[in-house]
């Protein structure tokens, strides 16, 4: 008697087919759930490695796997560390409000201190590529093009790298980061949020990225 054979793996053509045809929707059920246009597109990104890495041979329903994980990945973005703002990202308008605005200086210096402390947690968890990423995609709203320009790599990767951060920052896993190099990035930060010159900023995160 001839045993069955398992079928092949599906193609990468196929499986870039099957996963074009649900992203649409895959990005409304990860942006109900994070609320968030920016969230939901890394989820998204974050579901099609998975999909990528799956053994497809044994997915019966591709509809029912990607939609389940993007809705396992978007909770745990709504979960995580991050999004609970327990190392928030300060974002540059918060920053420029205290001059535009007149704000209290000591809601201006306690916000800097924020933002301090969270450029510490990500140095000490993310690798430079992974930290120069994130900080102006979440920080600075950089377009994945231009991500990729700045840091020599492709628009791919550049999208790999924001989602590889997010996902290290859950993991808790740390580094020891030399105290001055905190310094350096965080004035540089700070300086880009109230000026809009980014241009210190670029050059501290991929002096060594």
């Amino acid at each position: 008697m001839t045993t069955p054979q398992a079928p092949p793996p599906a193609e990468p053509d196929a499986a870039l087919s099957v996963f074009l045809a649900q992203r649409p929707q895959l990005i409304r059920t990860a942006r109900r759930i994070t609320g968030n246009a920016t969230e939901a597109d890394d989820v998204v990104q974050e579901t099609w490695l998975r999909w990528q890495r799956a053994d497809r041979t044994k997915v019966v329903n591709a509809a029912a796997f990607l939609t389940s994980t993007t809705t396992n990945l978007a909770r745990n973005v709504v979960r995580s560390a991050r999004y609970r703002h327990e190392a928030p990202l300060l974002l540059p308008g918060a920053v420029r409000a205290t001059t535009e605005t007149g704000q209290d200086p000591t809601w201006y210096a306690d916000r800097t201190a924020d933002a301090e402390e969270a450029l510490a947690l990500l140095l000490t968890r993310l690798t430079p590529g992974q930290l120069a990423a994130y900080v102006l995609r979440r920080g600075f709203d950089y377009a994945y093009a231009d991500l990729a320009s700045l840091l020599g790599t492709s628009v791919a990767n550049s999208r790999q790298l924001v989602s590889r951060a997010q996902a290290r920052l859950r993991s808790g896993q740390a580094q020891a980061v030399p105290a001055v190099v905190g310094r350096r990035l965080s004035a540089a930060f700070v300086g880009a949020s109230r000026t809009g010159d980014l241009r210190e900023l670029e050059t501290v995160l991929t002096a060594t990225a």
